[in-house]
């Protein structure tokens, strides 16, 4: 019997409890902490009420109304677009960033570091098994910008090869709503 379902089974158990531990420490639900966990972790084409909900798998309706929380309570702002007025940006405030410090995820990150070769074996094999099944359930997969197939680098710096924009370097580490997978080489 192949018992690594349930192992993936058990480890999403145990990350849901976390994230259900870490919201009420906070007086917030879950769903906040993820969108929290989320915005950390994207550039500035991912941090969009619209990407949140593809991300999360939720209504716009939920997004937004978790979002006014998020606002409210000082651990989020939302910034207009330059260019693109009814678009809003959103950040993580100090008070945000602070929620996330003692995360699950910061569990998980460390849980990862402790493993041989500091988990990237671990970290690669989970990475394909999330994009078969985003590629079998036909969601967007969010990589990060620098494993794009976008992703252009020259002389001049970074820039997206969809929009033509340049990159500022915090942008390339972070996940992205529009990211491809790059052509098998």
């Amino acid at each position: 019997m192949n018992t690594v379902p349930l192992l993936i089974e058990r480890l999403g158990a145990l990350i849901q409890q976390s994230v259900r531990e870490d919201a009420a420490r906070h007086g917030l639900l879950p769903i906040h902490v993820q969108m929290l966990q989320y915005l950390a972790q994207a550039n500035r084409y991912s941090d969009l009420p619209i990407a949140i909900a593809e991300y999360l798998g939720i209504s716009r309706g939920t997004v937004s109304q978790s979002l006014a929380v998020l606002a409210s309570r000082g651990l989020l702002t939302k910034q207009p677009d330059a260019r693109h007025r009814k678009r809003l940006h959103l950040r993580l405030t100090a008070a945000g960033d602070a929620v996330l410090q003692t995360s699950w995820a910061e569990q998980v990150g460390q849980a990862l570091q402790a493993l041989p070769g500091d988990g990237r074996v671990q970290q690669a094999a989970l990475r394909n098994l999330l994009r078969a099944l985003q590629r079998v359930n036909g969601q967007r997969a969010f990589g990060v910008c620098r494993h794009c197939a976008h992703f252009c680098h020259d002389e001049s710096g970074a820039r997206c090869g969809l929009t033509q924009e340049p990159l500022a370097q915090e942008q390339i580490t972070r996940i992205c709503r529009e990211w491809s997978e790059p052509a098998a080489a």
